[in-house]
């Protein structure tokens, strides 16, 4: 199936999904190759540890974060990045509230098929 979204996506018109727990996201650019998500967190709140089968980029926009990945766990701050590998084990905890963003090869079909 072809999955794609607009062309251009304006942050006041896009829908914040509240996961709970302090943490809210809006899914942005994606196709079924690709996919750009946004997600904020408050101070304290959790990104539990999970694998799943997708690449995945992450960028640190503000905020700072204690990040697992695979075994590796290293505080991140705005500016920061990282790589983590299809089925790799990871998760963080948000130490000053802020904002990530999410890239997975491929579309994660879970955050739109609800």
């Amino acid at each position: 199936m072809k999955r794609e979204s607009l062309s251009f996506q304006f942050e006041n018109e896009m829908i914040w999904e509240d996961l709970g727990a302090g943490v809210k996201r809006q899914i942005m650019a994606y196709n079924d190759s690709l996919m750009m998500v946004k997600v904020q967190f408050e101070k304290g709140a959790v990104g539990a540890v999970h694998t799943h089968p997708h690449t995945q980029a992450t960028y640190v926009v503000s905020g700072a974060f204690e990040f697992t990945n695979n075994g590796e766990s290293k505080i991140v701050k705005a500016g920061d990045g990282l790589y983590i590998k299809p089925d790799a084990s990871h998760g963080c905890v948000c130490l000053e509230a802020g904002t990530l963003i999410d890239t997975f090869s491929p579309i994660r079909e879970d955050f739109i098929n609800k």
